[in-house]
């Protein structure tokens, strides 16, 4: 009596031919052709139609040929393919006259680029500095400044200075101090050419002609970002405006005098910063001095309002009303 056995399967992508399969197959290519009690172990090779029934004796089957097989499959995955290259083609037809206006309305004008890496900053700054034809603004915190950025600078800004470039540049109050600072100052004196001091930079800043801007985005002036956004670079001139009306002529004497109070700017501008709750180290990198200097200047200001305490220093600071006063 037979009866009837539910038919197995064996479901894989013929890409994951089973070891069973592989081998059945190849024997089967060898010898022209394999029983059907055999091929049982690997019903995968009916379902991927690499065995057929062989029509002179039901109880055989032959298999199919390797290129005729590969052939019934690739068919429809290289017609899949030449319908999708079509379709790309007609979206990159279609697309095309956009991207040519927003090339040309924007890329020049709307970007921001991230500069990683000194040589690609400098390599930036160097081009931008070779197309500024009218001003360039900058904004130099820290009275740190190399033999290197020195040079480099006096480089860059003979060239403008020469094109009759006007330039104004922003340093902090204790750049009065630097005798490499002041000599570079010297070296560049010239009509068009201005320098201004202030008690408090929070960042360098450097633009040309209204056009392109550059900040940095890391303290170790790694990374910067280049601005050509007409929006960002017209509020970053107002800030520089902002800061250059307050600021002092480096010609000027010191502004480090005593006021009749006892305390002088470079010491109300800590006071302010003290009580903002700022540490030493912050008040240090804020008004472009050393930590060391800081803290003599703290400790001259406690002396003047009496303080035996860092708390209670805050408290004088409050009480005494130098911080309402215009210094």
């Amino acid at each position: 009596m037979t009866t009837n056995r539910p038919k197995a399967t064996h479901p894989h992508t013929v890409t994951e031919l089973c070891e069973a399969g592989g081998r059945l197959y190849a024997n089967a290519l060898r010898m022209g052709r394999i029983t059907r009690v055999d091929a049982d172990p690997a019903p995968c090779l009916m379902e991927l139609a690499l065995l057929h029934p062989d029509p002179d004796d039901p109880d055989w089957l032959r298999p199919v040929p390797p290129a005729v097989a590969l052939a019934q499959r690739l068919n429809p995955i290289e017609h899949e393919i030449a319908e999708r290259r079509r379709w790309s083609i007609e979206l990159s037809d279609a697309f095309e006259p956009f991207m040519a206006l927003s090339t040309q309305a924007t890329a020049a004008t709307h970007s921001i680029t991230v500069l990683e890496g000194s040589d690609r900053i400098n390599a930036a700054l160097d081009l931008a500095t070779s197309q500024c034809h009218t001003e360039m603004l900058t904004v130099q915190p820290s009275n740190r400044f190399s033999e290197h950025t020195i040079m480099q600078g006096l480089e860059r800004d003979r060239a403008l200075i020469e094109r009759g470039v006007r330039i104004r540049t922003l340093y902090q109050h204790t750049v009065r101090y630097n005798l490499e600072q002041l000599a570079y100052v010297g070296r560049l004196a010239d009509g068009k050419v201005e320098y201004r001091t202030i008690d408090e930079l929070v960042e360098r800043l450097i633009i040309c002609d209204e056009a392109v801007a550059f900040i940095p985005t890391r303290d170790d002036q790694k990374v910067a970002l280049e601005l050509r956004h007409p929006g960002l670079v017209r509020y970053l001139i107002k800030v520089f405006e902002f800061m250059w009306g307050r600021s002092v002529p480096l010609s000027t004497g010191a502004p480090y005098e005593t006021a009749p109070d006892g305390i002088t700017d470079i010491q109300h501008s800590i006071a302010k910063l003290l009580v903002e709750g700022h540490v030493d180290e912050a008040i240090a990198r804020r008004l472009g001095m050393n930590v060391r200097t800081c803290r003599a200047h703290i400790a001259k200001l406690a002396t003047a309002l009496g303080s035996g305490s860092r708390a209670q220093l805050g408290f004088l600071i409050a009480q005494s009303g130098i911080l309402d006063q215009d210094h």
